[in-house]
């Protein structure tokens, strides 16, 4: 026995450290990277209820061999001595009811706090954003941002030819509010382990059609439509830039100007570019690319 437990334990040290895994990526449990503070607090749910899955099946499992080990038939037993009943063993009988009673009221528990924090809208968020969807692209709207000179909300809308770039900042509650213009479509940015579906007249169906979170990591996250809308809907791309909270003020300062060259109000693109901060304003999408709309391509 004792030869087999080293042999276990040698071979679940090699198996672990053949991985190449950090210790974040294994208490991850194969729990994607989010880069909100909501992800992480579905991380957090994840990973205990895993650890305590794995908890409950240590223990079964112990269970299940000692009885395999110790209490099997013996050579000369006798085949008509049966081994100790217990089927009328009310104080086992209670522990088996009430053991798994316990274990799903804690992890409910659990379950709708998170919920409840991951669904919270704090009553006067930093940045708030109109994401409007349509077949088969997106639009960006900045309601309490200042205007650009043209009196004109800043926009930013997509097009066959360019990846709409929804910029925002870190550290900051930022509140989604959707709607669609034709079909129901699907806002999902994969790193924000959120997914929500963006319907016309959302007030008439009886849709929460906001919801808020904070960004924590800088970057660029691609965002997709995850609701089958269309001939196009694979094509349905947009990405996140999230920046640090100075070059996000910069961002919107330099959308309400005019670009000389133009003589209209800067693009998202353009504001980017002036902006030269290497990757991290780079003009156009690096996570995605926009569909070729020339059907003699292939």
């Amino acid at each position: 026995m004792k030869r087999v437990g080293k042999v276990a334990a040698l071979a679940g040290l090699v198996a672990l450290l053949a991985t190449g895994c950090s210790g974040d990526e294994v208490l991850r449990f194969g729990w994607p990277v989010g880069v909100t503070e909501q992800a992480d607090k579905m991380r957090w749910l994840w990973t205990w209820s895993v650890i305590a899955a794995l908890v409950v099946g240590v223990i079964v499992w112990g269970l299940i061999f000692w009885a395999s080990a110790f209490h099997r038939k013996k050579k000369n037993q006798d085949p008509t001595d049966l081994p100790r009943q217990f089927q009328y063993n009310v104080p086992l009988e209670l522990f088996c009811v009430i053991t798994p009673l316990i274990m799903v009221c804690v992890l409910f528990f659990f379950t709708a706090t998170t919920e409840s924090q991951v669904l919270d809208k704090k009553p006067n968020p930093d940045v708030t954003v109109n994401v409007v969807a349509f077949q088969w692209n997106w639009e960006f709207d900045y309601p309490n941002e200042a205007k650009d000179a043209t009196g004109q909300m800043i926009r930013t809308v997509g097009s066959s030819t360019e990846i709409p770039l929804l910029v925002l900042p870190t550290g900051k509650t930022i509140q989604y509010n959707l709607r669609s213009t034709d079909v129901i479509h699907s806002f999902w940015v994969p790193e924000f382990h959120f997914k929500r579906d963006v319907f016309p007249y959302p007030e008439k169906n009886n849709q929460d059609s906001s919801f808020q979170n904070t960004i924590d990591s800088t970057g660029s996250f691609v965002g997709r439509c995850a609701e089958l809308c269309g001939t196009y809907h694979s094509m349905m791309n947009f990405e996140v830039r999230a920046l640090p909270d100075n070059l996000y003020q910069q961002y919107i300062q330099l959308r309400t100007q005019i670009n000389p060259a133009t003589g209209v109000p800067n693009t998202a693109a353009e504001a980017l570019s002036a902006m030269n901060c290497g990757e991290l304003c780079a003009p156009r999408a690096v996570t995605t690319q926009p569909f070729n709309t020339d059907r003699t391509a292939r």
